[in-house]
């Protein structure tokens, strides 16, 4: 195998961890790796159009992270404060590895909504719904980039 197409693969499987994994920017980083790898060949087996439907499945990615959690905290009502709580939830519950990151949007969405409203019902609604718009983003994210992979496969092989 190449030394470029090695590198590429490990740049793919970290983006592919990182589409789980907040720290890692995830489908940005697996359109870096498959971009290297067209490269390794001069993009002679993949080209500028498959890799600019790739570029816009990022975009769709990158829309879709903002959009999720948005989207979770509005069913449930919540205010404002409830996304920016879920997001210091997420980023402090980093710290705690699995069970922090599946934690901590919930307990921060819950925190910051029931310091604005004073009410457990509807910041316990707050922090379910953070923590089902975290599930569905990474749900979407991680479907994203495996269908990156597959349309670059395809790009590769035909």
């Amino acid at each position: 195998m190449e030394p470029l197409l090695g590198v590429a693969l490990l740049v793919v499987l970290a983006g592919i961890a990182g589409t789980v994994l907040p720290a890692l920017p995830g489908v940005p980083l697996v359109f870096f790796g498959l971009l290297l790898a067209a490269w390794s060949d001069g993009f002679t087996r993949v080209g500028g159009w498959t890799l600019a439907l790739l570029a816009l499945l990022v975009v769709v990615s990158l829309l879709v992270d903002l959009a999720g959690a948005a989207f979770g905290l509005r069913r449930a009502g919540a205010s404002r404060w409830a996304l920016a709580g879920a997001l210091a939830g997420l980023l402090l519950g980093f710290a705690f590895g699995l069970p922090g990151l599946l934690v901590g949007p919930f307990l921060g969405a819950f925190a910051a909504e029931y310091l604005v409203r004073r009410d457990a019902r509807q910041a316990g609604r707050a922090g379910l719904g953070a923590w089902v718009g975290l599930v569905v983003a990474t749900a979407l994210r991680l479907a994203v980039a495996f269908a990156m992979v597959g349309i670059f496969a395809l790009a590769w092989f035909l």
